[in-house]
């Protein structure tokens, strides 16, 4: 083989490796997620019935994984981030996504007949933080816009931010975390969160 063809192989293989690689875009990801999640409840009358176990499994497997909890709980927290130490910021982020499990747990379980519709994404080549909208309608029900934000990391594009209805759940905690902060510093925070945790798992339990 000459050193043309070798490195005309090469170069082949390196650029097929490259679009294997290339992530999935982000309105595309929204959509077959929730597509899969969606038929998943409704072919499941398990988790219609309301059995936690299947339902945490299923945000655990399907729903989780595309959310970059770090960088929500650091906007969450706004300028009071820094002021906490790389151990209270793991913890931090660790209690808002168990807070967040349990209200996609509740939520959920409220799903009975709703339709999806998507807004074509408004994204320009070389973007890596773009907004997909879509809106949620129920048949005796006004449809409620939700807009997913995501930025392009080393592991494809990952949800930082959901706005229900104008309302971002980011900003939504801000003035709550910033409350906890200014009364008791973040330990405060902290065990806020944990005590809201607990309390949630103890009160499940005992419906269950």
């Amino acid at each position: 083989m000459t050193m043309q063809k070798f490195f005309g192989l090469t170069l082949f293989f390196l650029s097929a490796v490259a679009l294997a690689a290339e992530p999935t875009p982000p309105d595309v990801l929204i959509k077959t997620t929730t597509t899969e999640v969606i038929d998943i409840i409704k072919s499941d009358k398990e988790i219609q019935a309301g059995n936690k176990k299947k339902i945490k499994d299923l945000i655990e497997s399907k729903i989780l994984p595309h959310f970059d909890f770090t960088r929500m709980t650091r906007l969450a927290m706004g300028r009071f981030w820094s002021q906490a130490t790389p151990e209270q910021q793991k913890e931090l982020t660790d209690e808002f996504r168990s807070l967040l499990v349990r209200t996609y747990s509740a939520s959920l379980t409220t799903y009975k007949d709703q339709t999806v519709d998507y807004k074509p994404l408004k994204m320009n080549p070389g973007d890596t933080d773009v907004v997909v909208k879509a809106s949620f309608r129920q048949s005796s029900g006004r449809a409620i816009p939700i807009d997913y934000t995501l930025a392009k990391t080393n592991n494809g594009w990952k949800i930082y931010d959901i706005a229900v209805d104008g309302v971002s759940l980011v900003v939504n905690y801000r003035s709550s975390f910033a409350q906890e902060i200014q009364q008791g510093g973040v330990v405060q925070l902290i065990n806020t969160l944990k005590a809201k945790n607990s309390n949630g798992a103890t009160a499940e339990s005992k419906k269950g």
